[in-house]
């Protein structure tokens, strides 16, 4: 039976500073200096939109992503690992309940659907009546 090797404390020296090199080549080809801040290239980074996105249509994005990741599963996860907060996550507990019925009586493309206008619909309500809380749990 062949054992594992472990790496030496130089060989992750090494793999750390490789990191690095390729972290600076990164940031330097999208217009961002290795310390967050933009360089000198004089034009902004390529990912920059001219407007940030809502945070109805974030919640929205969030929500459905998730939805589909566990559609087919037999459980919701964890909402904090998914980075939901608990009424995000309340939003998609119903929106995948919704979608596993229409999934099992109408098929993939109902659910599908389903899951698009019903986290909309859920982040749109939820952020009318207030949004989150003041805690990361809200």
């Amino acid at each position: 039976m062949a054992t594992a090797e472990v790496p030496g404390i130089g060989a992750v020296r090494r793999l750390t500073a490789s990191l690095a090199v390729v972290l600076a080549a990164v940031c330097a080809a999208c217009g961002t200096a290795a310390d967050g801040s933009q360089a000198a290239t004089g034009s902004p980074p390529a990912t920059a939109s001219a407007s940030p996105e809502s945070p109805e249509a974030l919640c929205t994005r969030v929500v459905a992503h998730w939805s589909r990741e566990v559609l087919d599963g037999d459980t919701y996860g964890d909402y904090q690992s998914m980075g939901l907060s608990n009424g995000q996550y309340e939003i998609l507990r119903s929106v995948v309940d919704a979608a596993r019925a229409a999934k099992k009586h109408q098929g993939a493309a109902a659910a599908e659907e389903l899951i698009d206008r019903r986290a909309h619909e859920g982040c749109v309500a939820w952020y009318r009546s207030g949004g989150p809380g003041e805690g990361p749990w809200q």
